[in-house]
């Protein structure tokens, strides 16, 4: 039987957000920014949903977030890592925990970040039809700006064509078995990895370097944006808004 798990990372410190509130526990329109993400995927065909914290945040955010809004799909709370990878990595292994006690595989695994609170049911739909067709998928949206490629001197390398250039966003989506055992591979040999000079920014670059799979572009929304700083959870506010208004 076919089952999927979502991997929700809420383990960063938000020190763009210039507060004393981790950016994931911000009030959005009176609700913490990790509800939102939650709240999609716990509406949606999506079976379990492995939370990822900071370490020493689990029982609190189990409280006061999972068990006070009912989100009953969350299957585990566990904290994450130094870097994001490494979170990522730790909700793997919890889902792989729950695989054993359940006597069951996950199919697919969706990894979402939950600065991003804008996700939607269309997207999820979306990304699954696709990654059940490709294996590996990311959502992004075209760029609408022209992108230069900076060489080291901070002089214009390049220009890419900007048809052919995406913002990534997240969900990311894999056959859960790909990713698990790209994530593997990484963890085995981080330190040459980091060595070679290769920065590991999402999940798609980690079964790219240690795959042989290819990721598909599934588009996602020009709404889905990531809450990085204060004028971004205005913007967030205006989109809920008018989101809420239709």
């Amino acid at each position: 039987m076919s089952r999927t798990v979502a991997i929700v990372l809420a383990a960063g410190q938000g020190k763009r957000m210039n507060s004393s509130c981790k950016k994931q526990y911000m009030l959005l329109r009176e609700k913490p920014l990790l509800y939102y993400s939650l709240k999609v995927f716990q509406d949606s065909f999506v079976d379990d949903i492995i939370l990822v914290v900071n370490a020493g945040e689990e029982e609190q955010v189990h409280r006061d977030i999972v068990e006070y809004y009912q989100f009953n799909k969350v299957a585990a709370v566990v904290s994450g890592g130094k870097e994001r990878y490494h979170s990522v990595a730790a909700g793997l292994k919890a889902a792989d925990r729950i695989i054993l006690k359940k006597a069951d595989d996950y199919s697919y695994c969706f990894i979402h970040d939950s600065a991003r609170p804008f996700l939607t049911r269309t997207v999820l739909e979306r990304s699954y039809e696709e990654v059940q067709k490709y294996r590996a998928c990311v959502v992004g949206m075209p760029v609408k700006d022209t992108v230069k490629v900076a060489d080291e001197s901070g002089y214009v390398d390049y220009t890419p064509r900007r048809d052919l250039v995406w913002a990534v966003q997240t969900p990311q989506v894999f056959e859960y078995q790909l990713v698990y055992r790209a994530y593997k591979d990484l963890l085995e040999k981080e330190e040459k990895t980091l060595a070679d000079g290769i920065s590991i920014t999402d999940d798609a670059m980690v079964v790219e370097t240690f795959t042989n799979s290819r990721v598909r572009l599934v588009e996602g929304s020009y709404n889905n944006i990531k809450i990085t700083t204060p004028e971004d959870l205005i913007t967030a506010e205006r989109i809920l808004d008018s989101i809420r208004l239709k």
